[in-house]
């Protein structure tokens, strides 16, 4: 999946302005490419866990569409953990469809990184989407 370089800069910069809590936001694109970058609240102002406010969500989505977009993208960060689904991201996950985005702020350099989940009844499937700066 491509991704546009400032994209990858503005969720840095959302998850360092809001750390310790967990930033979040969704991007969106067109074929194969994100293109926009939608920063939003995290509701539950938590350092281990984010919700989205249901209002800003819906709003989000309207103006994706509007501006010629599909959300294909759930990125949140992890201010003291790796670049990785949680355990907890895992159980609150519920759209196979989007490609959910890890910043890590662990290391002195943010790491970030794409995975595609996939569910079966009990069974989860995790597979890492390799994400191309363009």
């Amino acid at each position: 999946m491509k991704i546009k370089r400032e994209l990858v800069k503005a969720m840095i910069v959302h998850s360092e302005e809001l750390n310790p809590v967990e930033s979040c936001g969704y991007l969106a694109g067109k074929d194969n490419e994100l293109l926009k970058f939608y920063p939003m609240t995290n509701i539950d102002n938590s350092p281990e866990h984010f919700s989205f406010d249901p209002k800003e969500q819906f709003k989000v989505m309207k103006e994706a569409r509007n501006d010629g977009l599909r959300l294909m993208s759930v990125y949140h960060s992890h201010p003291e953990s790796p670049a990785r689904l949680s355990e907890e991201d895992l159980r609150l996950l519920n759209d196979p469809s989007m490609v959910y985005i890890i910043v890590s702020l662990l290391e002195k350099k943010p790491d970030v990184k794409g995975y595609k989940v996939s569910k079966q009844g009990e069974d989860i499937t995790v597979e890492r989407v390799n994400l191309e700066t363009v």
